[in-house]
């Protein structure tokens, strides 16, 4: 029964590496899931209660640095009131429009036409976007980052 446990948490990040690339998977909370689901199914034997616990946290600050990450990258690169507004408004509105790739797409074009509409320069609102864009690549890496540590973890714990 344990191997059947093992093979779920594994198929489970493994789904959530990819969720990492592809928008509409939810990436961490799916690698977090397998790795409860394992932890569960081995009586807490092989990962403890406290490790499960601490990576469910981090989980969730995964979650919340993937709002905030491209609207900080909008700030690093001098965005205005009116870029993170524009790039807040787009990640709610990318993700209704876009769906998968509305994470992506939704805070770079927000951000873009929120310092075109404060008459910030195309240039600048262009740098502007490509802050979300870097915020957005550094979440991702972050989120890797985890899932892959968390595979470790997984890893160890089936010797």
């Amino acid at each position: 029964m344990e191997i059947l446990f093992a093979v779920i948490c594994a198929v489970l990040i493994l789904v959530g590496l990819v969720g990492v690339i592809v928008p509409f998977l939810p990436g961490v909370p799916l690698a977090w899931l397998g790795f409860f689901i394992y932890a569960i199914g081995t009586d807490w034997e092989r990962i403890s209660v406290t490790v499960t616990v601490v990576f469910g946290v981090i989980m969730l600050f995964a979650l919340l640095v993937d709002f905030i990450a491209p609207l900080l990258g909008a700030k690093k690169y001098k965005a205005g009131k009116w870029g993170i507004i524009g790039a807040s408004v787009g990640l709610f509105v990318g993700i209704i429009i876009f769906q998968m790739w509305g994470i992506i797409l939704g805070p770079l074009l927000g951000a873009l036409v929120g310092e075109i509409i404060a008459g910030k320069s195309a240039g600048h609102a262009f740098k502007v976007a490509l802050g979300t864009f870097v915020g957005f690549v550094f979440g991702s890496l972050m989120k890797i980052v985890l899932i892959l540590v968390m595979a470790g973890f997984f890893v160890v714990s089936l010797f």
